[in-house]
């Protein structure tokens, strides 16, 4: 069985690489450049000469591929959209489904491989004819919140070797073989822009447009820099102290784009909790559920990090809302909705709106 490897230069795609191999795959590693620039931190070239001393070490071949067009195209101007919209995109989800499980999957086939492997933690499950996207071993390290724009088909041909393994394990294994990429940090964020200063990487594309910081009332109480460089629930960054009243820290409650005005409080958060959330560019990896337009019970994540949460999912007029039984704390227009059933992640749609019940 012919295999190619998405080789990242990091631990997790490096020991993916080496299980393939040691279950008797034939293995080919596949170098992704998808950015042009670089940064301190986030530099291609030396992911590469990682990627490579790894492919040397396990003595398997390797390629690279410059998808840097197709990343522009694809993922990074509506990158650019969403933050002209006021909204907080999360690009990597779109990088998954646009390009690490699309171009690449299709470079794979001019190598004649049977399947394409990450590092991702997730596991596929093959049940009754149909893959399902199901959740790692590893609890804190499930990535499937991150594939959830994937198709059943694209999942038809990948392979996860981490599925069953812990961190721990994997940064052993590597130790062992002494993978360069064996303590290796793991990347965050998103790689085009890597730990540089966010506002000036976004100063690049948008010209600074200052205007009025306002509490809920309309008073004016600091000055924003430009809206698109704050979210929902921002707490750091805005250059305000507190009040004769309360020395609590001020928070983003919501953009008024028409008047340029950042909206923010301090003290109570209740302005930031909602219970009903709207979705746009819904994705069911395996078809939409039964019983949809009735209501189903189900778990949802809001953002990567947070622990599931009971919801109650419906299709109205052609539009998912998201019935929460606890409120949600700044859920932010333009991340991801993830659903979720004890096993697999079912699939997932973009924020388009956050609301309390009757408001």
């Amino acid at each position: 069985m012919r295999v190619v490897v998405g080789m990242s230069g990091g631990v997790d795609s490096s020991v993916a690489a080496y299980l393939l191999k040691e279950q008797g795959c034939e293995v080919i590693g596949l170098f992704m450049r998808n950015w042009e620039e670089e940064s301190e931190i986030c530099t291609a070239e030396a992911d590469y000469e990682d990627a490579r001393k790894v492919c040397n070490v396990l003595d398997i071949p390797y390629y690279t591929v410059n998808f840097s067009k197709q990343y522009m195209e694809r993922v990074f101007a509506h990158f650019l959209e969403e933050y002209k919209r006021g909204r907080t995109p999360n690009p990597d989800v779109l990088c998954n489904k646009e390009i690490k499980f699309g171009p690449f999957l299709e470079y794979a086939d001019k190598l004649n491989a049977d399947y394409i492997a990450t590092g991702h933690y997730c596991k596929i499950t093959e049940e009754n004819g149909h893959c399902y996207l199901s959740k790692a071993a590893d609890n804190d390290k499930d990535q499937t919140y991150f594939l959830n724009q994937l198709s059943e088909k694209q999942l038809s041909r990948v392979l996860f070797p981490l599925q069953n393994m812990q961190k721990s394990e994997v940064r052993r294994i590597a130790a062992k073989l002494k993978l360069s990429t064996a303590d290796k940090k793991d990347s965050t964020g998103i790689c085009f822009i890597g730990e540089r200063n966010f506002r000036e990487f976004l100063h690049n594309y948008f010209p600074n447009t200052p205007g009025d910081m306002v509490d809920i009332d309309g008073n004016v109480v600091g000055k924003h820099i430009g809206l698109m460089y704050y979210t929902k629930g921002q707490r750091r960054g805005l250059g305000l102290g507190g009040t004769k009243d309360s020395q609590e820290r001020w928070f983003v409650v919501d953009k008024d784009l028409n008047n340029n005005k950042l909206i923010v409080s301090h003290g109570d958060e209740d302005v930031l909790m909602s219970d009903i959330v709207v979705l746009e560019s819904m994705n069911w990896i395996n078809g939409q559920p039964d019983g949809l337009e009735r209501g189903i019970d189900l778990f949802a994540k809001f953002r990567y990090r947070q622990p599931e949460q009971a919801v109650r999912v419906v299709l109205d007029n052609g539009k998912i809302s998201v019935h929460c039984y606890e409120r949600q704390r700044a859920v932010t227009e333009g991340q991801y909705a993830v659903f979720y059933n004890e096993r697999d992640c079912l699939g997932g749609g973009v924020i388009c709106d956050a609301y309390r019940n009757g408001k």
